[in-house]
């Protein structure tokens, strides 16, 4: 029985990283596709094509496919295991899941739009928007390796920290790059 849990937690987490990469590299389609609307027609119609195809075999090859069989095998695990399911860092592991599922889900609307041809969001809003699932990733990761309340406070402080930084590093590149188009 220990070994079948043990194949089964490798399995989750190499679908976690497919999973996290599927919706890195998507959000950075999507940045790419959306900065080809300020290209002449000719260029723009290539490269959205080109993008559209990327993306879609991208998101229903890889990222969903990925999502799914995260959460399958991950349940298995917490119904060979379920004692996880009273401890708090575990339930607070799963809200963070929650919220990168919902994260997930909001991607597919984009990635529809983007389909669709309707471009709603600006590069800048879209790489904040890519830094959102490395929050989820640092969060996810520091609940499941410390699994202790301290340890879990120390790792949302740095989460805080990280996330800060994050955000000032985009601000900065934003603004390094307006001064080259100038």
């Amino acid at each position: 029985m220990e070994n079948l849990y043990l194949y089964l937690k490798s399995l989750h987490i190499i679908f976690v990283v497919t999973w996290f990469a599927g919706l890195f590299y998507i959000v950075r389609l999507f940045i790419y596709h959306t900065e080809a609307e300020l290209l002449p027609h000719t260029e723009k119609s290539i490269l959205q094509n080109q993008y559209k195809i990327m993306e879609k075999r991208l998101w229903y090859g890889i990222t969903w496919p990925s999502m799914i069989l995260t959460i399958i095998f991950g349940g298995w695990m917490l119904w060979e295991n379920s004692s996880f399911l009273y401890q708090a860092f575990f339930i607070l592991k799963l809200c963070f899941v929650g919220g990168l599922i919902l994260y997930h889900i909001q991607c597919h609307v984009m990635f529809k739009h983007l389909q669709n041809n309707a471009v709603k969001y600006t590069s800048f809003k879209l790489r904040l928007w890519n830094e959102v699932a490395t929050i989820f990733l640092v969060a996810i990761v520091f609940l499941i390796v410390l699994r202790s309340n301290t340890g879990f406070i120390w790792g949302m402080l740095g989460l805080i920290i990280f996330t800060v930084t994050l955000l000032l590093a985009i601000t900065i590149y934003k603004k390094s790059r307006e001064k080259k188009v100038k």
